[in-house]
């Protein structure tokens, strides 16, 4: 049996005897490449990395819900917002304007807000509500009566859908006399 084994090309150990194989007529010949096999280590270990990186900046809060403000002034008004500036689906959000005039306001007061901007979000409105509200073109128009003193706070109550993948723009303005008197402009970034 040993000598067959021999005879055959075959080394290494079979029941003490020694057995050698020989490669010459193996169907894989030419196809191992250790440059391959190397590459394939490579982009292994990048991928690694990549989901490495992207773990301890989820664990850091990098990629979590983060708020900014916003302010501008003009024709007697002051109008500050605090927003989403990043966020995830599913995540609820902060959306709070304030709107300031000294002496106090007419009898109602009018916000000009970017209508498609709130598509991302599933809500349950704006508080306090809108007396009145009205969308002409890309232009969402939301009037509320005046309330005593002279600020006027608008939360929005809402949180990204699920299905949001994609951030938006948006403008909100102070309208007086039917001009924009003072814009504050932002932009929310939905991370993965």
């Amino acid at each position: 049996m040993g000598n067959g084994l021999r005879a055959c090309g075959i080394t290494g150990a079979f029941d003490g005897i020694p057995v050698r194989v020989d490669r010459s007529d193996s169907t894989l010949q030419g196809l191992e490449d250790d440059r391959l096999e190397r590459r394939g280590h490579v982009f292994a270990r990048l991928a690694l990395l990549l989901l490495t990186v992207i773990v301890l900046l989820g664990a850091g809060g990098v990629l979590g819900l983060h708020t900014s403000r916003v302010s501008a002034v003009g024709g007697g008004y002051r109008v500050q917002l605090d927003y989403p500036r990043m966020a995830r689906a599913g995540l609820d959000v902060v959306w709070h304007a304030t709107v300031e005039h000294r002496g106090g306001f007419d009898k109602t007061v009018t916000l000009a807000v970017t209508g498609d901007y709130f598509g991302m979000f599933e809500t349950q409105g704006f508080f306090p509500g809108p007396d009145s509200e009205m969308r002409s073109g890309d232009t969402l128009y939301l009037t509320f009566l005046a309330p005593p003193g002279d600020i006027l706070t608008v939360d929005y109550d809402a949180y990204v859908q699920p299905a949001s993948q994609i951030g938006r723009d948006g403008s909100l303005s102070v309208l007086s006399g039917g001009n924009r008197v003072a814009t504050v402009s932002f932009s929310t970034w939905l991370a993965p």
